[in-house]
């Protein structure tokens, strides 16, 4: 029995595709993208810090900034280590089951990023919309519970495509489209049958993040018709500027998905450059991005870092 388990068990091995043609230029390309992993990491790591030390920021918004925070340093953590490796010319062979165990992360992470900003939409819903019941409604607990849903969900509901790319036969070149895995790139180079793998993931994508990016459509379609009936424009400005840094973050992870599900359904005529590059900006922009936007809007984090250089100077 378990020499048949082990014949159907896959142990192939993949090449992954850096920036096809620029070869040459890997040495030189390996230093932006070595700042912008370093700038991720310690970005993220900052945010995390000050939300951590600063007792004022201790509130259900930055809970679940944090939350975000985490999820970009995951997602920064799982792809670093086979981008980098690609550029700096380490290796660019990797077996199938790390290859399967990042497909796992890069998904997994995608999807909770998504459900975080989904939490963050209804935090400004409640904010602005019920004031007098936000701390009541936006308990402790209560963020917690919607921690682990939103963790359950992001990996749990994944796990069963994920796995069976484990039992596949892949029979075209093992050549992978970008410098880490992703599911659809695995498909791309299996020769069984993926009817299954591919409605899931299709279906997982409309309850998931098409799902979401609807609820936050309509949570701040309340929240303007909210902030309308309010009468001092002093007061819609200050309310409207709450909800800038979320809105901010929302378009700049959407947007990058938008872009690389179009190149990858309809961008087949294109250089293999352009692939690569979309892949990387949807792995890398995001968890670039986020800490400097709450950085620069969020009052509270920008005081809070200045005041903390200003007491590592002195």
């Amino acid at each position: 029995m378990s020499v048949l388990l082990d014949s159907k068990i896959n142990h192939s091995t993949f090449f992954l595709m850096g920036f096809p043609g620029l070869e040459e230029q890997y040495p030189w390309l390996s230093i932006p993208f070595s700042c912008i992993y370093a700038m991720v990491l310690s970005g993220n790591c900052l945010v995390l810090y000050v939300i951590r030390t600063e007792p004022s920021l201790h509130k259900p918004m930055f809970y679940f900034l944090a939350m975000l925070a985490l999820t970009d340093l995951c997602m920064g953590l799982s792809t670093v280590h086979t981008v980098l490796g690609v550029l700096w010319g380490l290796s660019q062979e990797i077996d199938l089951d790390a290859c399967i165990t990042q497909t796992f992360f890069v998904h997994g992470l995608s999807c909770m990023e998504s459900g975080v900003l989904l939490a963050m939409a209804f935090d400004r819903f409640t904010a602005i919309c019920n004031p007098l019941r936000y701390t009541s409604i936006l308990t402790n607990t209560r963020i917690i519970k919607i921690g682990v849903a939103i963790l359950g969900r992001s990996f749990l509901f994944i796990t069963a495509p994920i796995v069976r790319l484990k039992f596949f036969h892949y029979c075209h070149p093992h050549i992978l489209s970008h410098s880490f895995c992703l599911h659809q790139d695995l498909l791309r180079l299996a020769c069984s049958d993926i009817r299954f793998n591919s409605f899931y993931a299709l279906a997982l994508m409309i309850c998931t993040l098409l799902l979401d990016s609807v609820l936050i459509l309509i949570s701040y379609v309340m929240i303007l018709y909210s902030v309308l009936a309010i009468a001092s424009q002093e007061e819609r400005i200050k309310s409207l500027q709450t909800c800038v840094s979320h809105i901010c973050a929302v378009l700049v992870f959407y947007i990058p998905i938008v872009g690389l599900t179009m190149v990858h359904r309809f961008g087949k005529h294109l250089s293999p450059v352009v692939h690569v590059l979309m892949g990387n900006i949807y792995i890398l922009f995001p968890p670039l991005m986020n800490p400097v936007i709450y950085s620069v809007k969020t009052h509270q984090i920008r005081s809070r870092i200045q005041r903390w250089f200003t007491l590592k100077n002195n």
